[in-house]
């Protein structure tokens, strides 16, 4: 006689199905997609000013008081770290070297969170014993917090 194999159940509710992604999350894949798209158009012709262009836009979109903390960590970055390359990131602004983004800022409203994120990415050299922070919550900048990113954006690209 041949055993069967009964099928696990599911731990999940039954009255929970997926839905998938979020429409917030499918919109930003479809940036990402249009990025790629567009930096496979300039091709090696593409350079930091279109990047910046592309980033400054991402943050005048942005609901105040988000576009304010964008305003001021994209300057912060490009006093800290000038060798970062400004690109667009999922429809984020985010700071690239060698094509690889090192660090992000995302706003609350992007997935409609209660604060906005500033990130890093492992090609940060943020290592720090066996665990360290990598990204941010942020509510408001004062000049202690823009120090800090300062800080961390220099040591990320050392």
């Amino acid at each position: 006689m041949k055993d069967t194999q009964k099928s696990a159940k599911s731990t999940t509710a039954i009255d929970k199905t997926f839905e998938g992604f979020t429409d917030e999350e499918r919109v930003a894949m479809k940036e990402r997609h249009q990025e790629l798209k567009a930096a496979a158009r300039r091709g090696p012709r593409a350079d930091k000013a279109d990047g910046e262009r592309d980033v400054l836009a991402k943050i005048a979109e942005m609901p105040e008081p988000d576009r304010a903390m964008g305003e001021r960590i994209h300057a912060i970055i490009k006093a800290s770290a000038p060798a970062l390359s400004p690109k667009t990131w999922y429809g984020m602004p985010a700071y690239a070297r060698d094509g690889k983004v090192v660090c992000f800022f995302q706003s609350a409203a992007k997935f409609n969170s209660r604060y906005a994120t500033f990130g890093f990415n492992d090609t940060a050299n943020l290592d720090e014993g066996a665990m360290w922070p990598t990204s941010f919550a942020l509510t408001a900048l004062t000049a202690a917090e823009e120090a800090r990113i300062g800080a961390l954006v220099k040591k990320a690209v050392s």
